[in-house]
């Protein structure tokens, strides 16, 4: 959500930010609504003095027995009552007009983002690890002969329809050692806090978190009004929803590993074959409540949280700044985390790590205290992948493969498999 002074403030400033992102400015139609009802306001304002004022001249002209001067008051304390009615009700259905369009309207990109029109612009700011040679042609995850068996699809479509999977046995139980490695991880050395997020949510918390109105289309709602969580960055955002905050408690550094879903509208044709884009997945996330003038730095140590899980694991991957054309909705910066996928012989997101600025906190009224007694702020608010469970499954398989179809897996794994490392072409685990 914009603050809607800003906007009074310095107009010329929200429209060429908004320009940057590709957009037509929108001060005029912002501000030419809010005028409308600031002015019903003072309209009102005005209106109540003038009932109050014949109000206290009634009693006047009755005492002196003027019954004429008695009736026009009387009539026009009526009139105003009316009148105060009917700009109060016009300037509420104004003010609900101005929340929906600056809740509709994207943040503004940080002045350091780079300008440009879509991901083609997107700048390119690290590259880890060698991207593997093989003597073989290179297999997509789902063609691994040792992984085939284990990923149903069918059975997933048969239940669910398309974009579901089954998976089964060893490749179910790397699934769920993945997601347990990046808690531990983030729990032990990076210092996040682990929550078991409900993944059903009110309104309130899809709105507060920028999902609503904008993404509606992209969820999945329940018929008695819930929404599913597309990612446990709305519970643990939301959490702080109406709080105001000492300044000593932040920041504070959230992380979740759950259950995600995603209508994927608008993505008809894309990815289709494999888990790469699934309707249901999983998800560890990592989410920061911070003071304003450490988001930044916080973004920058959440990028690193979600590295240092691919770096652990060996597999190559990219990190690249999105530019201003190709950044969503509710981020005003965003570094994406592509990982290298030999069987695309390709480099594909894995993760994005954002911060918001007070873009949520003003939609959800988060604010803190700070120490020295001044006025509560917006708190800042930063989330970000670490990782997706799923595709980071794709890239550790494609990233281990053998000639014979067999996977070597990554040694950090051991401790959650039993030791063994080696996925055989028959689908089970070995030493």
């Amino acid at each position: 959500m914009h603050d809607i002074k800003a906007i009074r403030e310095n107009p010329d400033a929200f429209d060429a930010a908004l320009a940057r992102r590709g957009l037509s400015g929108m001060s005029g139609e912002v501000l030419a609504l809010d005028g409308s009802r600031r002015a019903k306001i003072g309209a009102a304002e005005d209106a109540k003095a003038e009932q109050n004022r014949a109000s206290k001249e009634v009693g006047a002209a009755k005492a002196k027995g003027d019954e004429a001067e008695f009736e026009r008051l009387r009539a026009l304390v009526a009139e105003k009552k009316a009148e105060i009615a009917r700009l109060t009700d016009e300037a509420k259905a104004d003010d609900a007009k101005l929340t929906d369009m600056l809740a509709r309207i994207p943040n503004l990109p940080a002045d350091d983002v780079p300008h440009g029109a879509d991901e083609a612009d997107n700048v390119e700011i690290k590259r880890w690890g060698d991207v593997p040679s093989y003597d073989f042609a290179a297999k997509e995850h789902f063609e691994l002969a040792s992984v085939a068996a284990s990923m149903d699809f069918a059975t997933g479509a048969k239940i669910s329809g398309a974009r579901f999977v089954m998976l089964k046995g060893a490749v179910a139980r790397i699934h769920r050692a993945l997601s347990q490695f990046m808690l531990d991880t983030h729990v032990d050395e990076n210092g996040l806090t682990e929550i078991n997020t409900p993944v059903l949510v009110r309104d309130e918390a899809m709105y507060g978190t920028d999902k609503l109105p904008k993404f509606g289309d992209d969820s999945y709602q329940t018929t008695n009004g819930w929404w599913l969580i597309p990612t446990s960055e709305v519970p643990l955002t939301y959490s702080v929803a109406g709080e105001t905050l000492d300044e000593a408690a932040l920041p504070i550094r959230l992380t979740s590993h759950s259950l995600c879903f995603r209508s994927e509208a608008g993505s008809a044709g894309r990815d289709t074959s494999g888990m790469l884009r699934q309707h249901q997945f999983e998800k560890v996330e990592m989410v920061s409540i911070t003071h304003p003038d450490a988001s930044d730095d916080e973004q920058k140590r959440m990028l690193g949280c979600a590295e240092g899980i691919l770096e652990k694991l060996g597999v190559p991957y990219r990190t690249v700044e999105l530019c201003t054309g190709d950044i969503g909705f509710g981020a005003r910066r965003t570094f994406d985390i592509e990982a290298w996928l030999p069987g695309q012989n390709a480099y594909r997101e894995i993760s994005s790590v954002s911060t918001t600025g007070a873009f949520q906190a003003r939609r959800m009224n988060a604010r803190f205290k700070p120490a020295d007694g001044g006025k509560p702020q917006f708190v800042h608010t930063l989330n970000g992948s670490g990782l997706a469970v799923g595709r980071c499954l794709i890239a550790v398989l494609e990233n281990g493969q053998q000639a014979d179809g067999s996977v070597t897996l990554p040694a950090v794994l051991a401790p959650y498999l039993g030791g063994k490392l080696t996925l055989n072409v028959d689908g089970a685990l070995t030493a």
